[in-house]
Order: structure tokens, then C-alpha cells, then sequence
């Protein structure tokens, strides 16, 4: 019997000898599992983190595909149904500067090539140079606009004309519509629903546009940054916006202040900034809501005399964020008086975070020269505590600290809805500014170094994100979010309105119907 040969370990048998030994990730995992099982049993249940489906397309013919697109059309025309008609009527009150004998383009067309510039995410005027002024495009936009002559509509108008038209015009109207449209909004009670203590939230926060190494514009604000070889002075654009947010997480794009070089103190020689732009941003606020009950969510820069006194002025709530090293004077208070409160500690549990919250009511808040005036605050501090798996796969405890004044005093009753529910929805206004810097509406693409027609751009963005959010927010269309993603239903909507031949006849019959905005709870 011959002997037999050895055979060279395969890496079949080599993955043999292994396959049973854990990998790291294997083991973050089963510590994942753990700390899952731990969380339940205490009560705490982690958000849900949604994904979009990997599953391949679910249309099986032309006919579903393109009875889906119809519908995807119709649902964004319920939407545009109860904002173009009325825009398109206001459009018409902006004073043309233009000789009326040598006008091309009507003004109406021009600012619906702009706002469609903006909901169709094209990210320059030379590409919207080539995909607006398509010939399908064109019609697809006579089919569903009707209100439009056909006439404006046979020759787009070119990015440039777009840009020189929002350079003479004054177009704070375009605010003013979009403000007009939120209120009409407001008056049929389409928010009503989604308010948080009875009040409409208004969340402002600044961010800057876009900065250049060149003065483009007299109105650009300007600072020293450090170089290679020294310092060098460089412009920018700072911005503040504000945003209505409602408890289902629909965030409404309200009204944009542009901190201008001119607005600020020239006889000392200081310009514009965002404490001073935040001041005029409310005297618009509330000239255009005079009756609206406001509570106003505001970062750590804002906690502040003037700005209390001013909430108070125009009978807002309001929540800031108040900063370690914000307001001595009141965080002394509050450390002397919260160890002496009996009722004033509470906790909670929030998703999978546990937290204590501690308040004292009525601190005396003394500003101004010689402190001669005075404002009464509440502060309330939360301390949060919750575990995840590191890298290592071990089990931490993480822990954090959030401080806020309140314009009303604090009890058990509402501290948790006032911290976690307002106070603690400030991301949203970051989040909606990251959107429309990194989600297609080039907020920090200026379009424009035209100052005027630069804003009239931005205005033009915002309110095709109005647009755009009651339309994802509106029942139909966010159930196919959940399968195609914003991204994806966005697109969908781009590829069918510049690509497919609507039946004018359908899109007429859907256009006589009454339809009305149904927005998710």
C-alpha cells in the first residue's frame, strides 16, 4: 500500500482553521445586541434608523413606469396647485424697470425659470442654460401651467437675462410673496395640527453664503484671515435665516436677512452683523404676523438684555441656549438657588437617553448701564446620560450637558416639552441650511456677484424649498420617500419633466378638480 502524498493546505482549509475565531466586527455586533437587550429591559428604546430600499426597480412594464410618473407629476401639482396661480398673480405687482416695447420675456416667465432653476436642482446658470431651454421642458411647462400664455413660454429666457432682470428689480417682493403665501397657508389652518404648546416655533440661525478673495460688491462684509506670508482680507456673505418648524418635522422656509456692510455702525467704523441683522429679522417677523402666537428657538449668541426685553416687546416665548460662559451674573443665581429648590429635579427618558432636569425659576437679570434694567429668566439644565459600543468593543457611558433660559416658568409639567420637543428641535434650522447648501440648491453658489440680483437668487431658492418641503411632507409623495429617498423621488420628478411627453389633455382634466394639501401627522 503506497503512502500518501501530502497535499498543500488549500484556502479552503486554511479559512477552516479560522472560520470560527470572532472578528472584530463580530464581536461589536454581539455587544451591539447586548446593550439593545439592556436598553429594553430598562425601558429605553433607540430611534429607528430608516434606509432606502436595495431592492431592484418594481415596475414590470412601460405602461406602470409611466403611470407612476403621472402620478408623481399630479401629486406636486396639488402642491402647485394652491401656490403658482397666486404667485404668478402677485409676480405680475413687481415694478418692471424694462422698456415695455423692448421686453422679450415677460417678468411672470422669468421668475418661474428661476424658481423651476431651484426645484429641478441645477447647480449654474450655464447648465440651465442648456436643460431649461429644452424643447420638451418648454411644453411640459404650457401642460401644466395653463395660467401662463404660450406665448411667454416659446422662448425661455438665457441665465444671463434671468440675472440682469433680478438686478433691477426690487426683489424683497419676492420675500414678501413667499411670506404671503405661509400666511395664507396659516389662515386655511394647514398647520394646525402641528403646533407645539399652542404656538408656532420660529427658529433662526446664521450661516455664511459664500466669501471671495476679491470686493465684488460695496454691501459684501470683509475680515482679515491668516495666510501663508501673513494676513489678507477676504469678503463674504453672512445670512440669518429663519424657519417655522411643526412637531412632524416640517420645516418652513420663512424669511432670510443679509447682513449688509452699509447697515452697521459706519461713524465708528463698524460694520454689519448678525446681533444687529437678527433685530431687523424680527421687526419683519412680526409686521407680517402681528397676531401670531410666536416662540422663538435661538443659539447660544442670543441669551442677552436687549433681546429679552425685544421677545417680550412683541409678546414671544421663547428658549435660548444658554453657554458656561454666557450670563455670569445668572448662572451665580442659579447655583446658589437650585440646591435650596425642593421641586425643582425631574427625570426622564428620551428614546434611549436618560435625563435629570433641574430648573430655577424667576433669576433677577440685571444688564445696561449701571444694570438699571431688569428682566425676569428661568433656567432649566438638562443632563443626559446614555451608552453605546466604541470601536473597541466595549460598552461606554456617554454623558452631556444642555443649558436653556425660558421665557415662561418651569414645572414638571412642561419642562420636558419645552426642552426636548422646541428647544432641543434648534438642529432643524442647521440641518435645513445644510440641505440647501449639499442637497442641490447651491445656497452657497452665489449665481450672481450682483448684490441685488445675487439675493433675488437666494429668495428664488427658498421658495422653491417651500415648495419642495409641503410637497415631501405631503402624504402621497412621502410614502414613495420611503422607497426612493428625497434624492431619488427628486430626481424622478427632473427626469419626467424634462424627458416625458405629458398628455395635456389628462393634466388638464387634474387641473379643473379641487385638490387640497394633506400633510403626514
Amino acid at each position: 500500500m503506497g503512502v500518501m502524498p501530502m497535499i498543500a493546505p488549500t484556502i479552503a482549509s486554511r479559512y477552516c482553521i479560522t472560520k470560527f475565531e470572532k472578528t472584530p466586527s463580530d464581536i461589536i455586533a454581539e455587544k451591539q445586541k447586548e446593550l439593545r437587550e439592556k436598553k429594553e429591559k430598562e425601558g429605553l428604546k433607540p430611534k429607528k434608523k430608516t434606509t432606502r430600499s436595495n431592492s431592484k426597480c418594481q415596475y414590470k412594464t412601460v405602461e406602470e413606469e409611466q403611470e407612476e410618473r403621472y402620478q408623481v407629476i399630479e401629486e406636486h401639482l396639488k402642491v402647485y396647485q394652491n401656490i403658482f396661480p397666486q404667485l404668478m398673480e402677485d409676480f405680475k405687482d413687481i415694478d418692471d424697470p424694462r422698456d415695455s416695447k423692448k421686453i422679450n420675456h415677460k417678468l411672470t416667465s422669468v421668475l418661474v425659470y428661476g424658481i423651476f432653476l431651484y426645484l429641478l436642482k441645477i447647480p449654474s446658470r450655464r447648465q440651465a442654460n442648456n436643460v431649461l431651454t429644452r424643447p420638451q421642458f418648454r411644453e411640459n411647462l404650457k401642460t401644466i401651467f395653463p395660467e401662463l400664455k404660450e406665448e411667454d413660454l416659446d422662448d425661455l429666457p438665457h441665465g444671463d437675462t434671468v440675472n440682469r432682470i433680478l438686478s433691477l428689480i426690487d426683489v424683497e417682493q419676492i420675500q414678501s410673496m413667499k411670506l404671503k403665501l405661509i400666511f395664507d397657508l396659516i389662515r386655511k389652518k394647514k398647520f394646525k395640527r402641528h403646533k407645539i404648546t399652542g404656538r408656532y416655533i420660529i427658529n433662526i440661525d446664521g450661516t455664511q453664503k459664500f466669501s471671495s478673495d476679491h470686493p465684488f460688491s460695496p454691501e459684501a462684509l470683509k475680515r482679515n484671515v491668516n495666510v501663508k506670508d501673513g494676513k489678507k482680507t477676504q469678503y463674504y456673505v453672512y445670512i440669518l435665516e429663519a424657519n417655522m418648524v411643526f412637531e412632524n418635522g416640517l420645516s418652513i422656509p420663512l424669511l432670510t436677512e443679509f447682513c449688509e456692510f452699509s447697515k452697521g455702525d459706519l461713524d465708528n467704523d463698524k460694520q454689519d452683523c448678525e446681533l444687529n441683522a437678527v433685530k431687523r429679522l424680527m421687526k419683519r417677523i412680526k409686521r407680517f404676523f402681528p397676531r401670531l402666537p410666536i416662540m422663538l428657538n435661538l443659539d447660544g449668541l442670543y441669551p442677552n438684555g436687549p433681546m429679552i426685553h425685544l421677545c417680550r416687546e412683541y409678546n414671544w416665548d421663547f428658549m435660548m441656549v444658554l453657554k458656561d460662559d454666557k450670563l455670569p451674573q445668572v448662572w451665580n443665581e442659579y447655583n446658589g438657588l437650585c440646591q435650596f429648590e425642593s421641586d425643582n429635579t425631574l427625570e426622564n427618558i428620551w428614546g434611549d437617553r436618560k435625563q435629570k432636569f433641574t430648573w430655577v425659576n424667576d433669576i433677577n437679570y440685571y444688564y445696561g448701564k449701571n444694570q438699571k434694567y431688569t428682566e425676569l429668566v428661568h433656567v432649566v439644565v438638562c443632563e443626559e446620560t446614555w451608552e453605546d459600543v466604541n470601536q473597541e468593543g466595549d460598552i461606554v457611558e456617554h454623558s452631556k450637558k444642555f443649558a436653556w433660559i425660558s421665557a415662561r416658568p418651569l414645572n414638571k409639567n412642561n419642562v420636558v416639552g419645552r426642552c426636548n420637543k422646541i428647544a432641543r428641535h434648534r438642529w432643524d434650522i442647521e440641518e435645513n441650511i445644510l440641505i440647501e447648501k449639499h442637497h442641490g440648491y447651491q445656497s452657497e453658489h452665489a449665481f450672481s456677484k450682483d448684490w441685488n440680483s445675487m439675493k433675488g437668487f437666494h429668495y428664488l431658492m427658498r421658495l422653491a424649498r417651500l415648495m419642495d418641503v409641503l410637497c415631501h411632507y405631503s402624504i402621497k409623495l412621502y410614502e414613495r420617500i420611503q422607497s426612493l429617498g428625497v434624492k431619488g423621488l427628486v430626481n424622478f420628478f427632473k427626469e419626467t419633466l424634462l424627458a416625458t411627453v405629458l398628455d395635456r389633455s389628462r393634466i388638464s382634466s387634474f387641473l379643473r378638480e379641487r385638490h387640497y394639501i394633506q400633510f403626514i401627522w
